[in-house]
């Protein structure tokens, strides 16, 4: 087996087993515009970006990439070719000490080559009871970077209720993902206003119904 047919099946496995497991489904998705998107999310466990991008469709899917932390993700070699082969993240170093980049160029350079990504603007994953970490200013100066870049609020729903703390088997529960409106900053926003507003806008699709 080639390493491209590799990647393919692995690809298809992953967006299958995601959409069987979680009964995935994207509500609301804005259609294309062609400008680069950021999608943004809540992020509660290791699985939200796997499961935003099996719900986006094919091509969408093809050329959106996670941003995700490489302390993580290059652990291991096999988890190492899951993240630069079958997503194509774009790894970042989360340790200022020990980084020798900067994370929001990186990303920048991704958008500004036409390609989207996954951003969540918590900064970590959510382990708390509070339904919204405070946004860091991350997406707020890639937004200014490249000021063409459409920022999607998204939120994603029950993902964090299908496997609860201390339990051993998924308990089935259908999983989706809310996008909002396409926005960017404002002129003249502050940084503190715009992460207010986007923070509204995600939590807002929480509390939508239907």
């Amino acid at each position: 087996m080639s390493a491209t047919t590799a990647v393919r099946l692995t690809r298809a496995g992953l967006v299958g087993t995601a959409r069987a497991l979680l009964s995935l489904r994207a509500i609301d998705l804005p259609p294309p515009s062609g400008q680069p998107r950021i999608l943004v999310a809540n992020h509660v466990s290791h699985a939200d970006f796997v499961a935003l991008w099996s719900v986006l469709p094919p091509a969408q899917r093809l050329r959106t990439r996670p941003v995700a932390g490489a302390d993580y993700w290059e652990r291991s070699d096999l988890r190492a070719w899951v993240a630069n082969q079958v997503f194509r993240a774009v790894l970042i170093d989360r340790d200022p000490a020990s980084r020798r980049g900067d994370p929001i160029a990186t990303v920048a350079a991704v958008l500004q080559g036409g390609e989207d990504v996954i951003f969540f603007p918590e900064g970590t994953r959510n382990l708390t009871d509070a339904r919204l970490l405070p946004l860091k200013s991350g997406i707020f100066h890639l937004a200014r970077a490249v000021p063409q870049a459409e920022i999607v609020p998204a939120w994603i729903l029950n993902l964090d209720r299908i496997l609860p703390k201390g339990a051993f088997l998924p308990v089935p529960l259908n999983c989706a993902v809310r996008f909002g409106q396409p926005m960017r900053p404002e002129t003249g926003e502050s940084r503190d206003d715009f992460l207010n507003r986007l923070g509204a806008a995600m939590l807002a699709l929480a509390l939508a119904k239907g």
